[in-house]
Formats: C-alpha cells, structure tokens, sequence
C-alpha cells in the first residue's frame, strides 16, 4: 500500500469513533424528548457506547496479533454497520443503549487495528509523524460530523442521524475489502493462550513507557470526554444554541485539534517526541486554567467555555499521536494487545468521567468545568512528569522498517 492510501485507512478507521460520537451529540436533546427521558437516561446511550468499546478492544487486540489486521476490521465494520442500522430503528431507548453498545464493541475493531497497523508499518519517530496524519484525517471527521449531525437532526430528525453512521461504515468497509493488505508481517500463533495472554500483560502492563504514553493519552481524552458528555445540553439548553449552531462550536473545536496535528509535527521535527510534549502540557494546563478563571470571575457567557476548550484540544491534537504511538513503541509482536490495553484504559476513564459530569449536571456548566480542570492538570503531570522520565524508545533498527511491503498480502 502506498503511504497516502496507509494515511487515508488510518483516518477512516480513526474517524469511526468521533462521528460515532459527535454526529448524534446534537441529535441527543430531540431524542431525549423523543422517547420522553431523562438527560441523565439519554447519555447512557454515549457511556454504554463507549463502555462497550473499551472492553472489546481487550479482545479485538489479541485476535487481531493472531488472524492478522484484515480480518479483525472486515468482522468489525460488518458489525458495526448492521448495529448502525438497529440503532437508527430502535423503538425504545433500551433497545437503543443495546445496539450502541454492540456498535461500541465493532468499533474497537477499527481503533485496535489502526494503532497496531502502525506499529506493524512505521518505526517510533516515523510511527508519531503518521498517527498526526491519521489523526489530522479523524480531525476533519470530527470537524464535519457535529454540523451534519445538526443538519440532519433538524432537517430529518435524529434517527436519520444515527442512519448515517451506517453509511460511513459501509464506506469504510469498501476501502478495506477492496485497497487494505495485510500488514502483520508474521501472526503471532499463540497470542490467543491465556498463559501468553497473561505473560503479555504483564510485560505491557510493567513497561513504564507504556505507562507514561497510555496515560497521556487516557488523561487528554478524559478531558475532552467530559466535554462532550455535557457540552449538547450546556449549549442547547443553557445557552439557547440551535442544533446547528451547537454542530459549529463542535466544528471550532475539531479545527483547533487539526491545528494541534500540524503543530505536533513541527514540534517532533524541532523538539522530539517529550520535547512536543511538554508544549502540549502547558497548552492543555492552560485551556482548563482559563475556563476555571472564567468562572471564578462570574463570566458566564458561552465564550467563556469555547475559548479555552480551543487550547485545549491544540493540546489534545499533540499528545494523541505522541500517546497512541508511543504506548505500542516497545511491543512490535505484541502491537494489537498494547493497543488494545492502551484503548481500554482511555474507555474505562471516559465512561467514569461521563458518568460523573452525567450524574453532576445542574443545569450549569460548571460540571463541565471542574472536569476539564481536572484533567488538565493531570494531563501536565504526566507530560512533565511520567513521560519525560519515560525511557529511551526501541530502535528504528529493531523494528519493521516504514513502508515495508507485508508477507502476507490479502487474507
């Protein structure tokens, strides 16, 4: 596969989560008077979703080293795209939760694979520079999802919204049966043992590095999470924001993540991996100090809260390729169970931090606010701290080079 056609699968993939998430946020308000629910009722169909995807990913990531990428992401898509299509005619919100939560559990199949395809391709430098660009791709997703969603939420409704998740999947199901080759060089016959299973556990689980980069990660995304979970309500019915206009704030926010790309791969060009780091640190601090700061001072104005969410996705958009690249670094056998626990961890952190703003809101946006204080913090501690001690990434030259042409070809 030639890098451009590496670097579009990589944002189709990547993009299943956020339009997954941010097409429907601003369908979430109709839908909750739809089936004539509470809020709190109407975002477990988000923490179930997420939940679900989570957990999967412990399973998909193993399988994936075992029967190889192809084959994980063909039974993922599939999956995904027939859950896409029982949500869109669910006829309660409990059968809704049930088919968010299987689309949750086939879209693990696609980040997993995504990651791990990186490491089968890139070395660690290179593998950073590439995941930006993927993730730069996921960025457009994410900018054009939030608008259509609010387009077609209030042109057609929310179950046209939901119907369109469908058609992205079935796009992205095309690309991968007709332009993907394998890219695991060599299956990992036992990956699937529960004694290998547990041996590569705690190998991953013991890295420090591992640990530094999945945290960053996990702490970034909390943050963006806590946004997401509460913003639709705080918007729409707070400050008296249209389903479209809503989709524009989310749009603003995904240009600033781009933006955050692009200036990622000029930092790791000057700075290096923690030097790129340490800047997304201090922007990230900053967006969730300037929001807290906004509030103490009684500035309640949505300006007050979209302002300083742009700094801090400019961070998000440096610490998602430097984290999801550097927890899979040190495990070239074992790229999809790293993957795979790096994603969990991340899932099991936005679940706890939706629940809490879910059960927290008050109809301010203050819940909102104290999460992304929260986690802005944390994300400088671990950019400052846990990342900088981090030990020196693997050699390029003990690892699969870039662009090496897979053994396997199509399975």
């Amino acid at each position: 596969m030639s890098p451009p056609l590496v670097i579009l699968i990589l944002s189709l993939l990547l993009g299943l989560q956020p339009i997954t998430t941010d097409l429907y946020l601003p369908a979430l308000p109709a839908l909750t008077e739809s089936f004539g629910i509470r809020p709190a009722q109407a975002q477990l169909t988000l923490t179930a979703l997420l939940l679900a995807f989570g957990l999967s990913q412990l399973v998909w990531g193993p399988v994936s080293d075992r029967v190889g990428r192809r084959k994980v992401l063909l039974t993922g898509l599939a999956g995904y795209t027939i859950a896409a299509i029982g949500c869109a005619f669910a006829t309660s919100i409990e059968a809704l939760v049930m088919w968010r939560a299987v689309q949750g559990a086939c879209m693990g199949a696609g980040t997993v694979c995504a990651r791990a395809i990186v490491r089968d391709l890139y070395a660690p430098e290179a593998g950073a520079r590439a995941m930006s660009k993927g993730l730069s791709g996921l960025g457009v997703v994410a900018c054009l999802s939030p608008l259509l969603g609010g387009l077609i939420a209030e042109l057609f409704g929310w179950r046209t919204a939901l119907m369109s998740l469908a058609l992205f999947s079935a796009a992205t199901l095309f690309v991968v049966v007709y332009y993907f080759d394998e890219t695991l060089q060599e299956r990992y016959p036992e990956a699937l043992r529960p004694a290998v299973l547990a041996a590569s556990a705690r190998q991953i689980l013991g890295n420090g590095s591992f640990w530094a980069y999945a945290l960053l990660c996990t702490a970034s995304f909390g943050g963006l999470f806590c946004f997401l979970a509460a913003s639709s309500f705080i918007f729409i019915k707070l400050f008296g924001f249209s389903a479209t206009a809503y989709g524009m704030v989310l749009l603003s926010l995904s240009a600033s993540y781009i933006s955050g790309t692009f200036l990622c791969r000029r930092l790791l060009l000057r700075l290096g991996v923690k030097g790129a780091v340490r800047v997304g640190g201090l922007l990230s601090l900053s967006g969730g100090g300037l929001m807290v700061a906004l509030l103490l001072g009684g500035v309640n104005s949505a300006w007050a809260v979209i302002v300083p969410a742009w700094l801090y996705m400019l961070g998000h958009g440096i610490h998602q390729p430097c984290g999801q690249s550097g927890a899979v670094g040190p495990f070239p056998r074992a790229a999809g169970a790293a993957s795979a626990l790096a994603g969990f961890l991340m899932m099991a952190v936005a679940f706890a931090a939706g629940s809490w703003v879910g059960a927290s809101m008050d109809g301010t946006a203050t819940p909102l606010i104290k999460g992304m204080a929260f986690w802005s913090v944390s994300v400088a501690l671990v950019a400052w701290i846990l990342v900088q001690r981090a030990g020196p990434r693997p050699e390029a030259s003990s690892m699969p080079a870039a662009g090496v042409a897979p053994q396997q070809g199509r399975a």
